[in-house]
């Protein structure tokens, strides 16, 4: 205020001793001049007052990180995309990619309707939330391809059901330890990763509802059936024979 930047934002960063300063750029001073006002009103006030880092980040920077990080995530889904319908069946991929976009988006929409500054460690945890969610979507898969192996009788939303309760609380236990240690992480990491933790944290709560509700139905709504995930049987071997 002192320096003529009402809107900076100031963060403690570390420690009490060290803060972090947010200004918003002005096109009749340059970095550099902005810099050295805000020092000045600093030392004005406190003597020993020691700058360590200046960053910009200008438009142009913004827009990068943006398209960048759209690229990441756009990526990140054609491989799982992939790797899932090489693994299971091109149903399945389907399905776990549109958790995974349900993720995304809502994590997004959180940001977007509290107002919570979007920085590249919120990207990393977007891009960290894609690979819990996926771990969690491809346990109850792996569940569900053993079960349409195994149970002879049964209509595909049967077993997709015993399925999803046979590893109900795997997925739940594993979910509230990490969600403990997120908000352990949000409540004493201080405030230059809260915006990290919170998109954890919101991540792997949908992510978990996802990987339970969304995953499956999705398959199922495309048709998957037992069949699909039947082993090719070897020339000579009987339909009905029994490994």
């Amino acid at each position: 205020g002192d320096a003529g930047y009402p809107d900076a934002q100031v963060q403690h960063f570390g420690n009490a001793r060290e803060v972090l300063i947010r200004v918003a750029p002005r096109a009749s001073e340059a970095s550099a001049q902005i810099s050295e006002h805000i020092l000045e009103a600093l030392r004005g006030n406190t003597a020993g007052v020691e700058m360590r880092r200046v960053e910009f980040v200008g438009p142009q920077v913004g827009e990068e990180l943006t398209e960048q990080g759209g690229l990441a995530m756009l990526y990140a889904l054609i491989g799982i995309l992939i790797y899932v319908a090489l693994r299971f069946e091109y149903r399945f991929s389907l399905g776990s990619v549109a958790a995974l976009v349900h993720d995304v988006i809502i994590t997004l929409g959180v940001f977007s309707f509290f107002q919570i500054e979007f920085d590249l460690t919120v990207l990393a945890a977007i891009l960290a939330v894609i690979g819990y969610s996926l771990n969690d979507t491809i346990v109850v898969f792996d569940r569900i391809r053993e079960n349409f192996r195994r149970m002879r009788k049964g209509t595909p939303e049967h077993i997709m059901n015993v399925s999803i309760n046979q590893t109900l609380s795997r997925t739940i236990m594993t979910s509230f330890t990490t969600v403990l240690v997120l908000v352990s992480l949000f409540v004493l990491g201080g405030e230059i990763i809260h915006s990290f933790a919170l998109a954890l944290l919101v991540g792997v709560a949908v992510g978990t509802y996802s990987s339970i509700f969304v995953a499956g139905a999705t398959a199922l709504a495309l048709g998957v059936s037992k069949s699909d995930l039947m082993p090719v049987a070897k020339e000579g071997q009987g339909v009905d024979d029994r490994p």
